[in-house]
């Protein structure tokens, strides 16, 4: 009986990791196809050929395309997210914490033109940079409006000005070659659409981009 239950346990764990290298497979094939420029109209399909599967076994692991985005897009935002947040936590300002997510985001599509047209395609189906970057732009703007420095209809209203403008600037970056102070630029609009003055918007759009803060030794695995 005990080597019975052995052999169970071991079939169930080599089951779950055999499960674990699929899924891995499809969203690695899915990263590659809403990578690139032309990934805006993707089929099941297109993805299980990619990743050299079936449609049954895709299905297997995920209930449709929509499911897929909403895992893909966690798997590329998610660690960079906590990284920004940690980042921008450091500072007092929440002008200057809006304003230095943005630049930070638009950093990351200088560095990886990929990444960028991921987010491109991805958000054009769904949740603009995913449920995790949506709600956390969105506190960002309740804490400016609590400290009385952003003027904005609603939290929405402000949500949806920075998330918006910085997709379309991610847009406009994996297109072409764009002013080496863009990210800056667009800091600085999105500073002025929420009602801060020009030239403050300025000041804080200009000020040293701090570094992306490491995750704790205790969380990092």
């Amino acid at each position: 009986m005990a080597d019975a239950k052995i052999d169970q346990n071991r079939r169930i764990e080599i089951g779950r990791a055999r499960r674990a290298r699929t899924r891995a497979k499809i969203l690695a094939a899915a990263f590659e196809i809403f990578g690139d420029e032309a990934g805006l109209f993707v089929r099941v399909e297109d993805i299980a050929n990619h990743a050299g599967i079936t449609r049954p076994t895709f299905y297997s692991q995920f209930t449709g395309l929509a499911e897929l985005r909403e895992a893909l897009t966690y798997e590329l935002t998610h660690d960079f997210l906590s990284d920004v947040t940690r980042t921008i936590s450091l500072l007092d300002d929440p002008r200057e914490r809006a304003s230095a997510a943005v630049r930070h985001y638009l950093s990351r599509v200088r560095e990886d033109r990929k990444w960028g047209w991921s987010m491109v395609n991805l958000s054009a189906n769904g949740v603009i940079f995913g449920a995790e970057t949506h709600r956390q732009a969105e506190i960002t703007i309740v804490q400016g409006m609590e400290a009385g420095l952003l003027s904005v209809g609603s939290s929405a209203v402000g949500r949806d000005l920075v998330l918006g403008s910085t997709l379309a600037a991610i847009a406009t970056m994996v297109r072409g070659e764009v002013a080496g102070d863009y990210p800056e630029q667009i800091a600085l609009g999105i500073l002025q659409a929420l009602g801060i003055a020009p030239e403050a918007a300025r000041e804080i759009a200009m000020r040293p981009l701090p570094e992306l803060a490491p995750a704790p030794a205790s969380l990092q695995t």
